[in-house]
């Protein structure tokens, strides 16, 4: 009977992270579930993939901090031995206004970067003694269509996003041909992340983003997960490359 595959996804308490979590538990993984702050929200998910056959791995960790990062792979190495997958999808913003620029603070331009971006670094350094004991590694970085193109998103969040997308595929060209790395860049996905951007707009907006998209609906966790599963379970000659999960709309506007 071949070895169980493992993974360890970062910022797995909600959200993107949680419906990755799960779809990798539901695929026959064992999961590494990283989180920061909300830890009754990253028990549920444990126990939720434990529920599902996988072994889950609690590991309280901020990813900015290089130390306990270190802490929390040596952790994930007592548990399972390596690691087959990397899932780098952490993230924060914050509420100012493109357009408000004074209203931006140097601690939060340097927060959000922290979290969004040296955290891809530092965590995938980390790792890297784990995931080169596994057969065909493979990394998956969160990154988001306005790191791609403008959009309506705090100023820092979509510089970072930028970073994400270019780390990305600097990364691919460091770590080949052993690891593969690749990212996925969300559209517009409904729930909580969304409804704090939008506030009272946020129904009306989504349905509007909807009508105009070819597939008619709004992104959701499970089809970014869906896709971050295909990057990392299949897709064996592709490494570098920024999918984008966004049912269409930024291809036909």
């Amino acid at each position: 009977m071949a070895p169980r595959k493992s993974a360890l996804v970062t910022g797995a308490s909600s959200g993107i992270g949680r419906s990755v979590a799960l779809a990798l538990a539901r695929a026959g993984w064992d999961v590494a579930i990283n989180y920061s702050r909300s830890e009754a929200q990253a028990r549920a998910v444990a126990a939720e993939a434990e529920g599902l056959g996988a072994k889950a791995l609690l590991c309280r960790c901020d990813v900015a901090e290089d130390a306990g990062i270190r802490a929390m792979l040596a952790a994930v190495d007592a548990a399972f031995g390596k690691l087959d997958a990397l899932v780098n999808n952490a993230g924060t913003t914050t509420k100012v206004r493109p357009g408000d620029l004074e209203a931006l603070s140097v601690e939060e331009w340097d927060r959000i970067f922290a979290v969004n971006v040296r955290s891809v670094f530092l965590v995938t350094r980390a790792a890297l003694p784990l995931l080169r004991k596994a057969p065909s590694p493979a990394i998956v970085n969160t990154a988001s269509i306005v790191g791609l193109r403008p959009g309506p998103q705090p100023l820092p969040y979509a510089a970072s996003k930028a970073a994400v997308v270019n780390l990305t595929k600097t990364l691919a060209l460091a770590l080949g041909p052993e690891i593969r790395v690749n990212a996925v860049a969300p559209g517009w996905m409904e729930g909580d992340w969304m409804k704090r951007m939008l506030g009272d707009k946020y129904e009306e907006l989504m349905a509007r983003r909807a009508k105009l998209t070819p597939l008619k609906r709004v992104v959701t966790a499970d089809d970014v997960a869906d896709s971050v599963l295909s990057l990392i379970e299949g897709n064996r000659f592709v490494t570098g490359e920024i999918v984008v999960v966004d049912g269409g709309f930024s291809s036909s506007t």
